[in-house]
């Protein structure tokens, strides 16, 4: 084959010298804009699973990269005068230049056909290739001209940042972030050679314009960030080899993700590598790393299907899909950890205390998990556990017994206090329909699933949804409190949790409005009541949910007064029942949530528009239950933080709606989102809706509870412990494993953790068989 690689990078080099490798009778041609041995940059940050890679495909380019790499296991935080480290964390450094000059030396030795100082417009200058990679970078000729087949969604972050370099070596991977009149600055820090070190400086659109680096040119930028890190640079300068740019050297970070990564152009099949399909933000440092990678199996699948030109769309299909997969799980967790700088200054340094911010930073990609960070550093997690269990017992939370002298409790099973209430530990059982009430009354089943849960260790377990009137319900058999009987049977599960666990109770208040009068889940979930089961429905407009709903009447103000008086009530109801904590429900488009979206909420009067006047329903309610709940009690609210459609609500209206309760007195914020329309499209994945949490917590200054994809004890324990949320809601794993809390915390080594008295035989034989398993996975045989 006729082989072209357009763009002289670690991708287009690595590429060109696997294809002659493999395939000697391949013409491969590498083409790069820029004079031979030269490039711009400073240094690159490698895996050492991405080494493993190199040595295997080609053990000689692998062999002298190792040898010009520089390895360090740590990682340093400075903030606020502190200086933190931890270890275990085995980065490899090695400077862009050398890399690429051992690239350039080893296609020179194969035969590769190395152009310089030749630019590309268009892949037509190679009509007679078979094989075009546009590997060419972010801003990609080749890929822009073809910008209808590979669909390129490309992104301009906030953030802006400056790629500098210093004489002066740190020992550590260095985050070391600063605070000035106009904002925070961080910088990134590591060795590359024994002489330099990258020095990448990073902060806030707003804060960059404060400060007149918007007009600076590089000198002054350069001497403007010598003075910030003053005290870091121990005198050495900064220096810049970012010799094509003009004015101001500061970036803004592109995303991209390409809807297709080949083309056939008529003569010859282009396709995409590195930069050119895909960007990593530098803040886990996996750009290289991607277009190494991307040339491997790029290689391997001509290895797989064949070297023959024919064979090209096969391999450049099965490249493709073997690679979105990879690549999108990179992407993702650089997004998280991109976003965790972009907000790192006014939501995290501003807010945490310094050794939590380093635990959130370190955890920011949530690639690496608190049982990771205990495989790397296991003294300095320890340490932070008993730093955190400690901040918990100084709160007046008290202690659960669930440490010891040498261990400290995990996170998860540390107490929290709010108002005149204390939780035994972090895990909540979510408020989960049953659709298993008479006439709204919760029997034995009830009793049976929530005591079950209670006794299975969780620190707070909530009861369904409670709806406050007979049309309030979602369904015939969902769960309400506008009845003394009601009432009564809610407190004969309050005494039996209080009589025979640890764990707290709360009930969740709400009202379905237009997601009312439908069959119970198995009976055809959200489809309404035949005409003569039904009842009237109401909301804040009268839009039907589904095409088949009911439609719902447009709420009046004498339906609101009435609406409230049925919460209050049912609040007074609630105190009664000897509940401990208690939910106003504002989400997932029943009737407070219909008011707050504007997907729902289509009102000209004072109760739709903007914000103040979509809440000002949902606050009367809030500040009824409130005046009739004990003052000494706490008082939740579940929002939607993202309607995922449209138009709908977004992460920055849950905030503005968390700090109105806030502002009205709530405690809690139960972060939860979507529901709201049928046709909402959430973006689905491990702990998906933490971030919703995460931003309230920081952002808004109030506790909140973390819900959606949450399994397992390692999630909890890396939520609460970086400050994302201050409870977790598991739902679906409680009715999998009711004791989900003990045998959990069984799993991650903790035994001390008390069981009900009488199922403690049945502890020593889970712990029995945790330990069996663990043997034989790990190679051994139980007997």
């Amino acid at each position: 084959m006729r082989i072209v690689c357009i763009g002289g990078g670690p991708a287009g080099l690595y590429f060109g010298l696997l294809m002659k490798k493999l395939h000697p009778a391949h013409a491969v041609t590498v083409v790069e804009r820029n004079r031979p041995y030269d490039t711009f940059g400073w240094g690159v940050v490698f895996s050492d699973a991405t080494m493993q890679g190199m040595t295997l495909w080609d053990a000689e380019t692998a062999a002298a990269i190792e040898r010009s790499f520089n390895h360090w296991d740590d990682i340093e935080v400075r903030i606020k005068g502190r200086r933190m480290r931890t270890t275990g964390h085995g980065f490899v450094g090695i400077g862009r230049k050398t890399l690429l000059n051992i690239l350039q030396r080893r296609c020179e030795d194969l035969g590769v056909e190395l152009l310089f100082e030749r630019e590309v417009e268009s892949d037509l200058e190679f009509p007679d290739a078979d094989l075009i990679v546009a590997c060419d970078g972010v801003n990609s000729r080749i890929r822009n001209r073809y910008t209808d087949v590979f669909r390129p969604d490309m992104v301009v972050r906030p953030n802006r940042y400056v790629w500098l370099g210093t004489g002066k070596r740190f020992d550590a991977f260095t985050f070391d972030f600063r605070r000035t009149g106009h904002g925070w600055f961080q910088a990134h820090i590591y060795k590359f050679d024994d002489r330099t070190s990258t020095f990448i400086v990073e902060t806030t659109e707003e804060t960059f314009r404060a400060h007149g680096l918007d007009t600076a040119d590089q000198a002054a930028s350069i001497a403007f960030c010598e003075d910030i890190f003053a005290e870091t640079l121990e005198g050495a300068p900064l220096l810049s080899n970012a010799r094509h740019a003009r004015g101001s050297s500061w970036l803004n970070f592109n995303r991209l993700v390409c809807g297709a990564w080949s083309h056939f152009n008529g003569n010859s099949h282009v396709v995409l590598m590195g930069d050119a399909a895909h960007t990593a933000h530098f803040a886990i440092g996996s750009g290289t790393k991607l277009a190494v990678d991307d040339a491997i199996e790029l290689a391997r699948q001509f290895e797989t299907l064949g070297h023959d030109a024919d064979r090209i769309p096969a391999v450049l299909a099965a490249y493709e899909d073997v690679r979105r997969v990879d690549v999108a799980r990179i992407q993702n967790a650089a997004r998280n950890a991109m976003e965790w700088f972009e907000v790192a200054g006014s939501r995290y340094a501003d807010r945490l205390e310094p050794e939590q911010f380093m635990y959130s930073m370190l955890t920011r990609s949530q690639r690496i998990s608190h049982e990771n960070l205990r495989l790397r550093d296991k003294a300095w997690l320890e340490g932070y556990e008993r730093w955190f269990a400690g901040r918990a017992v100084s709160d007046g939370a008290g202690t659960n017994g669930a440490g010891t002298e040498e261990r400290a409790p995990p996170p998860m099973l540390t107490p929290l206090r709010l108002r005149g209430v204390t939780l035994p530990n972090r895990v909540v059982v979510s408020p989960m329909a049953m659709y298993s009430a008479e006439e709204g009354v919760p029997g034995d089943f009830h009793l049976v699933h929530l005591g079950s849960r209670a006794l299975g260790g969780a620190g707070l377990v909530f009861g369904e949804m409670t709806c406050v009137s007979p049309d309030a319900r979602i369904t015939p058999g969902c769960a309400g409190l506008w009845t003394e009987a009601q009432a009564a049977a809610w407190a004969r599960i309050a005494a039996f949790i209080h009589g025979n666990s640890d764990a707290k109770f709360a009930i969740q208040l709400g009202h379905a409005g237009r997601k009312g009068a439908t069959r119970r889940a198995w009976e055809g979930i959200d489809q309404p009541l035949d005409a003569a089961e039904a009842w009237p429905l109401i909301s804040a407009s009268a839009l039907r949910y589904l095409p088949q709903s009911a439609l719902p009447r447009a709420m009046d103000r004498s339906d609101m007064e009435r609406v409230i008086a049925e919460f209050r009530n049912a609040a007074a109801l609630a105190a009664r029942t000897g509940a401990d904590l208690l939910e106003l429900h504002c989400a997932h488009g029943y009737l407070l949530s219909s008011f707050l979206s504007p997907l729902t909420n289509r009102r000209t009067d004072d109760f739709g528009g903007p914000h103040a006047n979509r809440a000002r329903f949902p606050l009367e309610v809030f500040h009824a239950v409130r005046a009739a709940w004990p003052e000494d009690r706490p008082l939740s609210v579940r929002l939607s933080c993202h309607d995922w459609t449209d138009g709908g609500n977004t992460p920055d209206d849950a905030v503005v709606f968390a700090r109105l309760f806030k502002e009205a007195g709530a405690d809690l914020i139960d972060c939860s989102s979507g529901q709201v329309m049928a046709d909402d499209a959430p973006v689905y994945g491990r702990m998906y809706q933490t971030p919703f949490s995460d931003r309230i917590r920081n952002e808004v200054g109030i506790p909140t509870v973390a819900v959606g994809a949450i399994s397992e004890a390692d999630h909890v324990n890396s939520i609460i412990a970086a400050g994302r949320a201050d409870l977790c809601a598991i739902a679906r794993p409680h009715l999998a494993d009711p004791a989900w809390t003990l045998h959990e915390a069984a799993r991650i080594g903790v035994t001390d953790l008390p069981w009900p008295k009488q199922y403690r035989s049945g502890k020593t034989q889970f712990e029995t068989n945790l330990a069996r398993a663990a043997v034989t996975t790990a190679g051994g045989r139980s007997s």
